[in-house]
């Protein structure tokens, strides 16, 4: 095999795994997002289903605002061990790779390159380092008249975790703001 094309595949190579080192950075990166919904609940209707939901989700009461119609709750989100077994072989994949470059570059000492392969675990072991962490939910709940229909709509502000978020507009069967 020629030199050129060995020493463009150790680019392609390196290249790749400098994508994976960032995808599995992106593994715990913080993604909260703030969204309306919408909700033609009563409002102590809606605010005893929030209550409910987010107990049932290990979420706990850490601020309350009456004044503002503002409640912050907090919970400690678990890592998942699927991801992290995930990020493991995905890291062992492309520590494979790169040593079967290495080893076609260097014949001599191709065995010493397969000792790169227990560096995989690190990757698992970072995301589930990083991704266990308290998350905080806030809520602030408005009234508002719909002229086109004159009856009275909750206009629910949450921020958190976009996963969370998602969960619980499904969930209640809450309406996106537009």
């Amino acid at each position: 095999m020629s030199t050129t094309i060995l020493f463009s595949t150790f680019l392609l190579t390196v290249l790749l795994a400098i994508g994976l080192f960032f995808f599995i950075r992106a593994s715990v990166k913080d993604r909260t997002e703030v969204i309306q919904l919408i909700s033609k609940e009563p409002t102590d209707s809606l605010l005893a289903q929030l209550q409910q939901y987010f107990t049932q989700r290990s979420y706990q009461v850490v601020a309350l605002d009456a004044e503002q119609n503002q409640v912050t709750f907090a919970g400690f989100v678990r890592p998942s061990w699927f991801l992290a077994i995930f990020l493991t072989f995905l890291a062992a994949l492309g520590i494979l790779c790169l040593v079967l470059v290495l080893a076609f570059l260097f014949p001599q000492k191709g065995l010493v390159f397969l000792g790169l392969e227990l560096l995989s675990p690190i990757a698992g072991i970072f995301y589930w380092q990083k991704a266990g962490r308290q998350e905080q939910v806030s809520l602030k709940l408005e009234s508002k008249t719909a002229e086109s229909t004159q009856e009275t709509q909750n206009l629910i502000t949450v921020t958190g975790h976009r996963d969370e978020l998602s969960v619980l507009r499904e969930t209640l069967g809450l309406q996106q703001a537009s």
